[in-house]
């Protein structure tokens, strides 16, 4: 797996998805801290909002997948 920002994001949601019956093939030790660090890395000091958006957007996401299913 490439550590993407996008990657890490599903690999925090790991669990939840799962349960919802994606396909979710990898597991990735502590994968907040590296999507965290690599934003640090990518974004600089906007690296927390950057890192609250992207949890929203996954929690978001979670949300309507399972209303839908």
């Amino acid at each position: 797996m490439a550590e993407t920002a996008p990657a890490l994001l599903v690999a925090i949601g790991a669990p939840r998805l799962r349960r919802l019956g994606v396909v979710v093939p990898e597991i990735v030790e502590d994968p907040e801290h590296r999507l965290y660090a690599l934003l640090v890395r990518t974004e600089g000091d906007a690296a927390h909002s950057r890192f609250n958006a992207l949890v929203r957007r996954l929690v978001s996401f979670e949300r309507a997948a399972e209303s839908a299913a």
